[in-house]
């Protein structure tokens, strides 16, 4: 759908337009990037840029984090020949381009797309980049985040540019008040569930509503890194106050009467009254119960009081089909109950759900109660870590039976040293769930961190509502 440029606009057409440098005819638009991350896996670019003798164009606005490949039980032990050498090298490639770096040793170190937010280096009205799908999760405070491949990693290195085709405008409402116990990761899943995998596929989202309002900036965060799950481009959140007050005092955020003057212009970030979106879509908050997946999609996610689908009654021979291969990954029986489903392990962490209202959820839950099956909690940052030590939450893990690690995208990878034994069942806070994402034959269950909670101490997938009521 054409906009008019001069007249009402979305959120995402505004952010579009103040970064669209010229257009060609083939319809593809140069773009500005403010931010650029870069890992251990952006080891390819920079080859690239050694290949041609080229340096890092803007090494002020790229920034090295050392995430995917780090091991989390790093005290007195030998890192792996192969992992020590992808740290190396991103200290290497950072360092020989001016490029700052949160790396191994830094007390800021963390996953990417928790210590961006977390260092103020994420402000509204940003486009933000990084070699990551998940790089969606920056549009919580109404930037514009996406994940970039290799050859396009070395552009923006090059250049600070990116060639991209507009995405059509989607939103996503959620009205009315989440009843106790349900997040932003229960709404995300039923949004996937509704839309299915690729459902905003070609879509840049916004979310709205005033369910989406009442949510915290993690909740926020864990939402728009969603996004990509349901197949989007993009996903964010318009600025308000919650941002603001977020965003004031961190590191790399304007101070003093630069920020008040900032976020006045941040607080402007919003879509017009009656701009058009391609697609709209609401979901009633109230009607959203805790979920969990069942199968190898984001998509195959289902309210806790439901049972497992039988292949049988789908009409679709073709979806059907991908049901029971599903199943039979899954080890799973039509019509079985999911409270009825034992798990083997937990795992609460990863860039989705490993920020400090995470931790306390699933603490919420564990408190005073023992893990029935063994588990890890994988902090989002070193300095999130640190806050819930302060708090006693590590504690609270520990007391329960889990291990309590340091910070680093964990078992949600499974290429730094955790993963899930072949045929063991796992719930998990993580984003992916399809064949072997956490380790060859490993059997994932997506959830929030207070159902894994709920999960850990029960020893099979349950609703965390009578455990909280249980303290109420």
């Amino acid at each position: 759908m054409a906009q008019n440029p001069s007249g009402p606009r979305t959120l995402f057409d505004k952010l579009w337009d103040s970064h669209a440098i010229v257009t060609r005819e083939d319809g593809q638009t140069l773009l500005w990037v403010d931010r650029h991350f870069v890992h251990e896996g952006s080891f390819h670019a920079f080859n690239k840029l050694k290949e041609r003798g080229a340096k890092v164009s803007r090494p002020d606005l790229t920034f090295g984090i050392a995430d995917h490949y780090v091991p989390t039980r790093r005290s007195g032990r030998t890192i792996d020949p192969a992992i020590q050498s992808m740290i190396d090298q991103l200290e290497r490639n950072t360092s020989e381009n001016g490029v700052l770096l949160f790396g191994l040793n830094d007390p800021r170190q963390g996953i990417v797309h928790v210590v961006g937010p977390e260092q103020g280096l994420t402000l509204p009205g940003l486009l933000i980049v990084c070699g990551d799908s998940h790089t969606s999760t920056h549009g919580a405070f109404g930037a514009w985040g996406f994940g970039i491949g290799a050859s396009e990693v070395a552009h923006v290195l090059m250049t600070q540019t990116l060639w991209q085709r507009k995405p059509k405008r989607m939103r996503i409402m959620v009205e009315g008040a989440l009843a106790p116990g349900i997040g932003a990761k229960d709404i995300a899943l039923s949004i996937i569930a509704r839309i299915g995998a690729d459902g905003a596929q070609g879509h840049a989202v916004e979310y709205a509503g005033s369910a989406i309002r009442g949510l915290s900036m993690e909740g926020r965060l864990t939402l728009c890194n969603l996004s990509i799950e349901a197949g989007a481009r993009c996903g964010m959140v318009a600025p308000d106050e919650t941002t603001i007050d977020y965003l004031r005092n961190r590191p790399f955020a304007p101070a003093g009467g630069e920020f008040e003057r900032a976020a006045e212009d941040w607080l402007q970030l919003r879509t017009d009254e009656s701009a058009q979106f391609d697609r709209e879509i609401t979901l009633n908050a109230a009607e959203i119960a805790p979920v969990v997946t069942w199968g190898v999609s984001p998509e195959d996610a289902l309210p806790i009081t439901t049972m497992v689908p039988d292949p049988e009654t789908i009409p679709d021979s073709g979806k059907a089909a991908q049901v029971r291969d599903a199943l039979a990954y899954m080890d799973l029986k039509p019509g079985q109950r999911l409270t009825d489903v034992r798990i083997d392990r937990v795992f609460i962490g990863s860039c989705t759900n490993s920020r400090i209202e995470d931790l306390r959820a699933a603490a919420e839950v564990l408190a005073g109660r023992k893990a029935k099956v063994p588990g890890l909690v994988s902090p989002g940052s070193s300095l999130v870590k640190q806050q819930a030590e302060a708090e006693g939450l590590d504690r609270i893990f520990q007391e329960a039976g889990l291990e309590w690690v340091e910070s680093g995208c964990s078992m949600c990878v499974g290429m730094n040293g955790d993963i899930v034994q072949p045929g063991e069942r796992c719930a998990s806070t993580t984003n992916r769930n399809f064949k072997g994402r956490q380790g060859p034959g490993a059997r994932t269950h997506l959830m929030s961190p207070a159902m894994v909670a709920a999960a850990a101490v029960t020893g099979h997938l349950a609703d965390v509502r009578p455990l909280i009521e249980e303290r109420s």
